[in-house]
């Protein structure tokens, strides 16, 4: 399918073919009729994005500090690949559409194949001819509305949230500052809910629009503080809507102005906010910034989840906002017909990113879609991949689940390094990423449907690079497949899923597991496990790692889905005491911090009993600067100190003597060492990297740390049944 993509290391805007998306639990796959450009939010992308490095690190210092902070950290090297990696990556444009749902998920309620409906949201309703939409996201389009008017929807609900937190009625007065395409739909609103609009803009062809939409009076910005006198009677509005888009101050400073005393300034468009504090405090005026269009936006459990918000308490979410509108267009209270400037097909996409960012006058730019069949292929090939003739046995031939950030910036860079595979196929679920990745690293196809790799007899090994709630069923799917599998931690996220990966392994003749613990392959660990086997007594390691704070609605910390932080991150952590110790733990206690509403069981000291007496103790925190140094490790053992300091700096002392080795230009974490011992094994037969017992205790060991946090017990890991 035709996507419209935005690089946002070269600025270039094109049109690709992508795999169509694959529905997955409680989605809908919907076929696209037609798009809105929105001239604010997708302009400040694209101009961003065609800026130089320079322009852009001026434009987000912010950003800019983050980068330096993280060179002085993990060393120059490893922060420029990631940055470029990051600017490398496309960007899906889009945010407001419509079309018909021609394909649905699991667990789908309300929705069925054949529905019109009007989709919302960044990463859903995007510029492409096939998308995926979670429920909420989803609104069934009123008969009487064409696909071309209820793309509008999106743009409209977050011109219809921002009057409604002006909070008038009818017959108030209503001023909007703006009249672009955000502007004259809240022109429009206002007019139908009986208020009486003026309109105020620079440019007079948009002044002129503004009466065709309602409004009473429209006027040029000289002419509105003395046009908004005689409209309010001497009184001033009482409410002014600013959807102007610009970092000038001149909107704010105009709306307090025009405002009668105690009245409402709603922020609706991205405009300056230095609010004169004079003009303001006299008035006593209210200042009030939308949040885009309506509660439930950036909420992932409404938006992704679908989970709804009782009516009784909001009763204007951003769906039923979206519905709204389109009720508004479906009673003939609003026409957005003459707000089309351009119909533009995808084909020509690029064309409506040149027009917006220019000079030639444009308002409502719609992309349409022809209404091709949904291809029966999902894999898209890949022309400039190197012809490899495939046998079963000859070569490992590779195919990939998941292309996010660890996928492009950590993993598949290492395997082109190495070589020695030949990369068949990869997978993401939006397809995006996948092709992208695909033509990065030389990929002979991308797909979006799992299946296309499990189910190819070409390919025999997999790497597992989804989210982790996947990576047992798909650990188990590809063993079946006779496929050996690399997985990216953790091997599980619950008991019965590692009860299930364990009976799988004791199969005879079963392919070869190995789960990302790359730590225990970095170079400067093996320098300290050499030093650290010397020992004849048991050793005391203290491993803190700085992780900093997640957001409480992170994918990470959702037990459904992540697993958690212990279980999702601190599983390394545990394997790399059980590397050095050599055996797996036996008991662990673990205690915590309180929540407090702000952290998710990410502030704990997990202390691990050995078999052979030793103790170490992980100090996962989340409650440190981002700034420090992520991982410490101490270790004590028969007069031998030994500390490694975030895998840039290792030392040691023996007998008065020390001894350091340094990575000054990077971080190596092990994950190159990590892939050739993983092929290595496979092409001599040779014993697994990680052995299995290691393998399946970490876990169970993860989940006992989790079970002693709760219970305040200390716990003793029992072994796997």
């Amino acid at each position: 399918m035709k996507q419209l993509l935005q690089n946002l290391k070269t600025g270039e805007a094109q049109v690709t073919e992508v795999p169509v998306p694959h529905p997955g639990e409680g989605t809908a796959l919907v076929q696209t009729a037609a798009s809105l450009v929105s001239a604010g939010t997708e302009r400040m992308i694209v101009s961003f994005a065609r800026q130089g490095l320079i322009g852009k690190a001026q434009s987000r210092p912010d950003l800019m500090r983050q980068v330096v902070n993280k060179a002085q950290r993990e060393g120059l090297l490893t922060t420029l690949e990631a940055a470029l990696n990051k600017l490398d990556q496309p960007m899906a444009l889009g945010y407001s559409s419509a079309g018909t749902i021609v394909g649905v998920g699991p667990d789908l309620e309300g929705f069925r194949v054949g529905d019109r409906v009007a989709c919302a949201g960044g990463g859903h309703a995007v510029h492409a001819e096939f998308t995926t939409l979670p429920k909420n996201l989803m609104v069934p389009i009123p008969e009487g509305v064409g696909f071309e008017q209820a793309a509008f929807a999106t743009v409209g609900a977050i011109a219809l949230q921002g009057f409604r937190l002006a909070d008038v009625q009818v017959g108030s007065k209503v001023a909007v500052i703006g009249l672009g395409l955000l502007g004259l739909l809240a022109t429009g609103i206002a007019a139908a809910a009986g208020c009486e609009v003026l309109g105020i803009d620079l440019d007079p062809d948009r002044v002129a629009l503004a009466g065709a939409m309602g409004a009473q009076t429209a006027v040029q910005r000289k002419q509105a503080v003395e046009a908004a006198s005689v409209f309010s009677r001497g009184r001033g509005v009482d409410a002014v809507l600013i959807c102007a888009d610009t970092t000038n101050n001149d909107p704010v400073k105009l709306a307090g102005e025009i405002a009668r005393d105690r009245g409402k300034v709603v922020a609706v468009g991205a405009v300056g906010l230095d609010v004169p504090r004079k003009t303001y405090y006299e008035k006593e005026l209210s200042v009030i910034i939308s949040r885009s269009y309506g509660p439930g936006r950036y909420d992932p459990s409404f938006e992704e989840k679908g989970q709804d918000y009782p009516v009784g308490y909001i009763r204007w979410t951003e769906t039923r906002n979206i519905e709204a509108f389109l009720d508004l267009l479906a009673a003939g209270k609003l026409d957005v017909s003459p707000l089309i400037s351009h119909r533009i097909p995808i084909e020509e996409g690029k064309r409506a990113y040149d027009l917006i960012t220019g000079e030639a006058p444009y308002l409502g730019v719609l992309l349409t879609y022809a209404e091709n069949p949904l291809p029966k292929d999902n894999r898209i090939p890949n022309p400039a991949a190197p012809t490899i003739r495939v046998k079963p046995g000859e070569i490992m031939a590779l195919g990939v689940l998941g292309a996010g950030n660890y996928a492009l910036s950590t993993f598949l860079p290492v395997i082109k390094k190495v070589g020695n595979i030949a990369p068949v196929g990869i997978v993401s679920a939006s397809g995006v990423t996948a092709q992208h990745a695909a033509n990065r690293f030389g990929f002979g196809f991308a797909a979006s449907d799992p299946d296309a790799v499990l189910s190819d007899p070409a390919i025999n090994l997999v790497a597992i690079l989804t989210r982790h709630n996947l990576h047992t069923e798909q650990i188990l799917s590809a063993l079946k497949s006779g496929k050996h599998v690399y997985c990216e931690k953790p091997l599980a996220i619950t008991p019965k899923q590692l009860k299930d990966i364990a009976k799988a392994l004791k199969k005879p003749e079963q392919p070869l597991l190995m789960v990302g613990f790359n730590r225990r392959f970095a170079p400067l660990a093996k320098q300290l496990k050499t030093f650290i086997d010397q020992r004849q007594e048991p050793l005391v390691a203290h491993f803190r790692v700085n992780a900093s704070v997640l957001p409480v609605d992170h994918w990470l910390v959702d037990p459904k889905v992540g697993g958690g932080r212990i279980i999702g991150e601190g599983c390394h952590f545990i394997d790399f005491l059980t590397f050095l110790v050599g055996d797996i733990p036996v008991e662990v206690t673990t205690q915590g911090l309180p929540d407090q509403g702000k952290y998710k069981e990410d502030n704990v000291m997990m202390t691990f009993r050995f078999p052979d007496g030793s103790l170490g103790v992980v100090s996962y925190l989340a409650n440190g600067d981002k700034s420090f140094p992520k991982e410490y490790l101490e270790i004590f053992a028969g007069g031998r100190v030994a500390v490694l300091n975030d895998w840039r700096k290792l030392e040691w002392v023996e007998n008065g003597h020390r001894k350091v080795y340094r990575h000054l230009l990077r971080q190596d974490k092990g994950h190159r060492g990590a892939w050739e011992a993983f092929l290595s094994t496979l092409q001599s037969d040779k014993t697994p990297p990680i052995p299995y017992d290691q393998l399946l205790g970490v876990t169970q060991a993860s989940f006992a740390a989790v079970e002693s946090l709760r219970s305040g017990k200390t716990v003793v890991i029992p072994p796997i049944s």
